[in-house]
């Protein structure tokens, strides 16, 4: 059974094999013809293009002789063309030579005939000179012969022969420089010496009348300086002031220690909310029955103040109530400054203030500047002002604009915006974007020197704001300059010989200085505390007096074994 499948199968795969191999056979005779017959199609093509490129080359090759001949006939042309420019052109140049060949020798000839004019006034002027020469000679003779008259006298007057010998060199002396003043005059015009005279009245009347101006300046000076001290005296004696100090931080009062626990809240929550929203820290510490709240803007202080305040006071201490009655003070503190502000300038008479310069003054309330509130600083400085230039007889209004001057002098110390630039400057732009009086605007920015004095009004604006801050007791010292001058006080002695240390005590009222008992006697002890006296005096400045005390003593140390 498997044989009789095998046999058909293997012969019906014969067949087909063959089949297969002769229509390969067919099929690769006729590709063979076709390529051939496109090989021969192709040697054709190439042959009737050669044709054609050849035909082409040589119609190339007679239109590139036709145009060679047709630029070398225009070559030809063009140098014709050049040659016959080139030659009228230096025809023309030749003619424009000539031309000015001709005007300069016209130039040259009047110049001869100038310099032949020049020489006949030299001579005229040399006939002029040898007539005076003359003249100078005669009157030579004519002093000679008074001399010989003198000298013939000289035996019957001896006293007086001794005047007139001072008087001849006196003479001979003016002589010569009458002689020298004429030899300069003779090479000089009418005018020329009439402009040298001119020139030195001039010169003498500038002298004295720069001398005249000098005394008329000192003397105006010194009126001046005696006008401005009444003035500021008036002025002084006429306000009442008061004193502030600074703050940098508030104390905040605890009714008991418990409340620090119920401000901090659980894992800190109501301390953290109560920061976050016034942007204050607030300590918390050991000290009994009060916490401490420190920021530098005291806006900021007394919102966290008076929300601490009104939250103990309601007893429900928690986050929300916290934000609550935080921003209910702050809309409230807003209302404050703008009543402030609107108070200030009602007080103050000033009409026409625009709601930001009034909000800025009703800030300057919570400001404070060298230990001065910056608001009773600012109205002081404006009374002031107002009474100086009352005093120098202005009209009444400039009188009101250096009351608003002053008043605004120091704006510019309570806007958040642009910091580096100067306060003075600061405070100008402010008010020159709210359409302040010109006169106010360089007053404000004058007032510490940042821009030119342009105005009456900025020096009596500098005036009065020095008035204010010199006042004793009016600023504190700030504590770096404190920790400073206490520094200063203490390595002061310390340059002596035989100083061991120094202190300072009592906020720097008193100076003790330890000296070694083997170097400093006594009596040099007290050259040191007077020498230690006098040099703070000469080189310090300080308040009240300094109390110097030298300490001088032996210890004995003995050790018993």
């Amino acid at each position: 059974m498997t044989m009789e499948w095998f046999i058909p199968t293997l012969t019906g795969l014969l067949i087909g094999a063959g089949i297969g191999y002769f229509s390969f056979r067919v099929l690769t005779i006729r590709h063979r013809q076709r390529l051939q017959k496109a090989e021969t199609e192709h040697q054709e093509r190439l042959a009737a293009l050669e044709k054609e490129t050849q035909a082409r080359l040589q119609r190339l090759e007679q239109k590139a002789q036709h145009k060679l001949q047709e630029a070398s006939r225009k070559l030809h042309t063009a140098e014709k063309e050049a040659e016959k420019r080139i030659r009228e052109r230096m025809a023309q140049d030749l003619a424009n030579a000539e031309e000015k060949a001709r005007q300069i020798l016209a130039r040259a000839e009047a110049r001869v005939r100038e310099i032949d004019e020049r020489h006949k006034q030299v001579l005229s002027l040399e006939e002029n000179l040898n007539r005076r020469q003359e003249q100078i000679q005669m009157q030579l003779t004519s002093l000679q012969k008074d001399f010989e008259r003198l000298e013939q006298q000289r035996e019957a007057q001896a006293q007086r022969l001794k005047e007139i010998l001072e008087k001849e060199e006196i003479l001979a002396h003016r002589e010569k420089e009458l002689l020298s003043q004429l030899e300069k005059l003779a090479g000089m015009t009418q005018e020329e010496a009439l402009h040298q005279l001119m020139e030195n009245l001039r010169h003498e009347a500038e002298s004295r009348a720069h001398a005249q101006v000098q005394q008329i300046l000192e003397e105006a000076r010194i009126r001046a300086v005696e006008e401005s001290q009444r003035i500021v005296a008036i002025t002084l004696s006429r306000v009442g002031v008061e004193q502030a100090i600074q703050h940098s931080v508030t104390t905040f009062p605890l009714e008991s220690d418990e409340h620090k626990g119920r401000i901090i809240g659980r894992e800190g929550r109501n301390i953290r909310t109560l920061e976050s929203l016034t942007g204050v820290e607030i300590i918390v510490d050991d000290t009994p029955g009060a916490i401490v709240i420190s920021c530098h803007d005291p806006i900021r202080r007394e919102i966290a103040s008076r929300t601490l305040q009104r939250v103990l006071a309601d007893g429900r201490v928690h986050p929300a109530r916290i934000e609550e009655v935080a921003k209910k003070v702050e809309q409230e503190m807003e209302q404050e400054i703008r009543e402030v502000g609107h108070k200030t300038l009602m007080s103050l008479d000033l009409r026409g203030v625009t709601p930001e310069i009034r909000d800025l003054v009703g800030k300057m309330r919570f400001r404070f500047s060298f230990g001065q509130n910056l608001l009773h600083h600012s109205k002081e400085v404006a009374r002031f002002a107002a009474l100086i230039a009352a005093e120098l007889g202005l009209p009444k209004e400039k009188v009101r604009l250096a009351k608003r001057a002053g008043l605004f002098h120091d704006i510019g110390k309570v806007s958040d915006e642009n910091p580096e630039l100067p306060h003075a400057l600061l405070g100008m732009e402010i008010l020159k974007r709210n359409k302040e009086h010109p006169d106010v605007l360089n007053a404000v920015g004058a007032h510490h020197d940042e821009i030119e004095m342009t105005t009456i009004l900025a020096p009596i604006v500098q005036v009065a704001d020095a008035i204010s801050g010199a006042r004793p007791g009016a600023r504190r010292e700030t504590v770096e300059k404190y920790i400073q001058r206490i520094q200063e006080l203490e390595n002061l002695p310390k340059k002596f010989p035989g100083v061991v240390q120094a202190y300072a005590l009592q906020a720097g009222r008193e100076l003790r200085i330890l000296v070694e008992s083997e170097k400093v006697t006594d009596e040099l002890t007290d050259k040191i505390a007077q020498a230690v006296a006098e040099e703070i005096q000469s080189n310090m400045q300080y308040p009240g007096q300094i109390k110097v005390t030298v300490i001088r003593e032996k210890r004995s140390t003995a050790y018993a074994r």
